[in-house]
């Protein structure tokens, strides 16, 4: 009986023991296909993590971000534009990317660094993204979403997300820091304040 017994345990391990590595491929695996449709338009940073560390700490200190993509017609080509809030501050940095699948790459040299694809999220006002940095020996892994808060369970699959990917616990933004507007209305407020001025 006792043999039994041992024996019935050792197989319940030894399929728990196989199946959380298939839980964690599940977990992050990257998108069959992009939809450029679904992508379209400003998603507000939830939460990030950096697996280099004095990376991690400088993006804590951002009070919030955006992420916003331009509507497109090409079928492999997108632009989008990040807006990070510190200290106060906004600042604008523009991207033009090439899609392939779910995964993109950068156009011209400046990134050839970078690698990037978008990861399945059962969110379904997120987006994922992970992204491969030197050849894969830095990774970050963000979560944005339409919403500047997410649902517990939500935030929990991510935390899962960023466990499997062997990365610090995520930094989570503080949803009630303003958005940065998006860089033309930022731009248009910028002029009437030099009116204003003059």
């Amino acid at each position: 009986m006792f043999v039994a017994v041992c024996a019935i345990a050792l197989l319940c391990f030894v399929s728990v023991s196989h199946s959380a590595p298939l839980a964690c491929e599940e977990l992050v695996r990257p998108l069959d296909q992009l939809n450029l449709r679904h992508l379209e338009g400003r998603w507000a940073l939830v939460a990030g993590s950096l697996s280099h560390l004095p990376n991690l700490e400088r993006f804590k200190q951002r009070d919030s971000a955006t992420v916003n993509f331009a509507s497109n017609t090409s079928d492999s080509a997108i632009s989008y534009t990040r807006g990070i809030r510190l200290d106060n501050k906004c600042m604008y940095n523009s991207y033009n990317i090439s899609l392939e699948g779910s995964s993109f790459t950068y156009d011209g040299t400046a990134q050839s660094n970078f690698s990037l694809n978008f990861a399945h999220t059962s969110c379904h006002d997120c987006m994922l993204m992970h992204m491969k940095v030197q050849s894969g020996k830095q990774q970050h892994f963000y979560l944005f979403s339409r919403r500047r808060e997410l649902e517990q369970s939500e935030m929990e699959e991510f935390r899962a997300q960023v466990e499997c990917l062997n990365m610090p616990p995520p930094a989570v933004m503080d949803p009630t820091k303003e958005l940065c507007l998006e860089e033309t209305a930022a731009a248009q407020t910028d002029v009437k304040t030099e009116g204003q001025k003059n």
